[in-house]
């Protein structure tokens, strides 16, 4: 697989804080990425500052080998939040278009109702906010997300505040959508407190330390693809989900 990004010793301080020590990975086009470590880490932080949203205090990000910044103003990444932050005010459609209404849609090569149907939502474009579930409505903010067909797609532990059942049928359409839609967004790099779920999404999880932040681990996940529920029942699952809580049992 081709790099798409790389992260060269990313540092971040609050004031006086240290929140971010110096992280440095690659991601490569394809790829599913989660990060996971302490309450608190930093993991957030990471994300946001990947994405553009924070200035690093230090360190350099690079999407192809050129400025990551070029990357981020031409909409080649998209960010799901851990709410789905939808406006109350604007039906499922005009949520989806407004990012296109903003910044213009020279990147997207899928129409909002074409997005609807890939996160199985179609029909549903008249309705609101308050009348969707979690799920439906973390659905509405992924769609939201695709819409300029980023190449880096990253996600803030998105379904942390559902139910597991909603949180399991969830990690699975993911991964449909991931899977079937790879002309949309190639690479993944996706936050969460649960190792169960990193170990099934994944193939490489980065384990970080407690602030500030350093990787501590990098376990790739070589569990074959597509994956089911089934694959949950297996030995090689159950010994890469162990492997994980002993890495995160010192911090």
């Amino acid at each position: 697989m081709n790099e798409i990004l790389e992260i060269k010793e990313l540092t971040k301080y609050y004031n006086s804080l240290p929140v971010l020590d110096k992280i440095s990975f690659r991601a490569h086009e394809g790829e599913f990425i989660s990060i996971i470590g302490p309450s608190g880490c930093g993991k957030t932080t990471l994300l946001k500052t990947i994405s553009g949203l924070i200035k690093p205090t230090s360190g350099k990000m690079e999407f192809k080998d050129r400025p990551a910044e070029f990357a981020v103003k031409k909409g080649r990444f998209g960010f799901v939040f851990q709410d789905a932050v939808l406006l109350p005010w604007r039906n499922v459609l005009k949520n989806i278009e407004l990012p296109l209404e903003i910044l213009g849609n020279a990147n997207s090569r899928k129409t909002p109702k074409d997005l609807l149907k890939i996160v199985g939502l179609e029909g549903f474009e008249n309705y609101y906010p308050n009348q969707l579930s979690g799920g439906m409505q973390q659905r509405v903010a992924i769609a939201r997300a695709l819409a300029f067909r980023p190449a880096v797609l990253l996600m803030d532990e998105p379904f942390g505040a559902l139910d597991e059942i909603t949180r399991n049928h969830m990690n699975l359409e993911l991964l449909r959508i991931w899977q079937a839609e790879k002309a949309v967004t190639s690479t993944i790099i996706f936050i969460t407190h649960s190792i169960p779920e990193a170990v099934f999404l994944s193939d490489k999880v980065i384990v970080l330390s407690k602030r500030p932040a350093r990787i501590k681990e990098v376990l790739d996940i070589n569990l074959p693809r597509p994956r089911e529920t089934e694959i949950k029942s297996s030995k090689e699952y159950f010994a890469l989900v162990e492997c994980l809580r002993k890495m995160l049992k010192t911090e």
